[in-house]
């Protein structure tokens, strides 16, 4: 059995929405709202430190060709950044395996007990798969939620730990699948990586959440994170509900899978583990300088001579900052 590296979690103040990054100095202080993040110009997305009104939107992009493969070995001047239709200058780009802070979201309700063998199977073959240095937490859920791992182990670099994680909580009960991710998304806080992904395995019911569908997309779209999800059900469930798991992938830049079979869990989970070790990172300043807090689409092309018309998951977009209050206006409140 693997054992990963060992990591140990640095204390963080963050509040970025699309990207938290680190200074490889002392101690990194990110406060970038939504899905801004502060760099000086001369550093990577991934050693950010803090700039002086600069405010870049980071991006993780997968590119795809026609017959889903997908494609490496791109350059910056094969992508095309798009916000609110007005083409975007890429201010920075590359390509490289760096680790991430991991959640392993797992619904354990009673329709999923047949099924938790080759869940927990396939959850391992993606923590072996990942990178070395990946940050991996578990959040079990029925009707109730919670961490997988000890409560002074905010994540695990063991795969051991990981197995015992994911075997705490007996398959029975209810579904609250959306109180489950919105549990996930504070936690990826915690993490010091500078991508953030969960990792999402239900059937995508819901019966029992204080969350509704609504808040939860909200906070998905918020974060920083990419949502992988993977719905196991049967014809016959009546809580199956593959919408919701779709909409939490698309807009978030990942990827939904709808296996046929148990059996196709753990190469599912090798290929998302694949996914995520050959994204891009894109970054780009805003034309739109407005701090409005409106909300900003975001499409990215890509093409190459050879191949043509690429396809590209990525985030669907961003909140912009609102705009400061003045003290006049504060003076001025009731």
């Amino acid at each position: 059995m693997r054992r990963l590296p060992d990591l140990r979690p640095s204390v963080q103040i963050a509040k970025s929405c699309i990207s938290r990054l680190r200074c490889l100095a002392t101690l990194l202080l990110l406060i970038a709202p939504s899905a801004l993040a502060r760099r000086q110009a001369s550093s990577p997305p991934h050693d950010y430190i803090i700039g002086v009104n600069v405010d870049m939107v980071v991006l993780q992009a997968t590119a795809l060709d026609h017959k889903g493969t997908l494609v490496s070995g791109l350059g910056q001047a094969d992508f095309q950044i798009y916000e609110d239709g007005v083409l975007q200058p890429i201010k920075y780009f590359s390509q490289e395996d760096i680790p991430v802070t991991v959640g392993l979201v797992i619904d354990n309700s009673g329709s999923m007990k047949p099924k938790r063998h080759d869940v927990i199977t396939a959850a391992l073959t993606f923590a072996r798969s990942s990178n070395p240095q990946d940050q991996i937490f578990v959040v079990n859920f029925n009707e109730k939620v919670s961490l997988g791992l000890p409560d002074n182990t905010p994540f695990t670099d063991h795969v051991s730990q990981l197995e015992v994680a994911l075997s705490r909580v007996n398959a029975d009960g209810q579904t609250a699948l959306y109180d489950a991710v919105a549990v996930a998304l504070e936690h990826l806080k915690l993490g010091n990586r500078d991508k953030k992904v969960l990792i999402v395995i239900s059937d995508g019911g819901d019966n029992t959440s204080q969350h509704n569908l609504p808040q939860t997309m909200a906070l998905a779209r918020q974060s920083d994170a990419i949502i992988y999800t993977i719905g196991i059900f049967d014809e016959e469930d009546e809580d199956r509900n593959p919408h919701v798991l779709r909409e939490l992938a698309k807009d978030t830049g990942g990827e939904t899978f709808l296996p046929e079979a148990l059996k196709d869990l753990a190469p599912i989970c090798e290929r998302i583990a694949h996914d995520i070790r050959n994204q891009y990172t894109l970054a780009y300043v805003p034309t739109n300088r407005k701090r409005d807090g409106t909300y900003r689409a975001i499409q990215v092309k890509a093409s190459t001579p050879g191949r043509g018309r690429l396809s590209v998951r990525t985030r669907t977009g961003y909140f912009a900052p609102p705009a400061a209050s003045s003290p006049a206006a504060k003076a001025n409140r009731p």
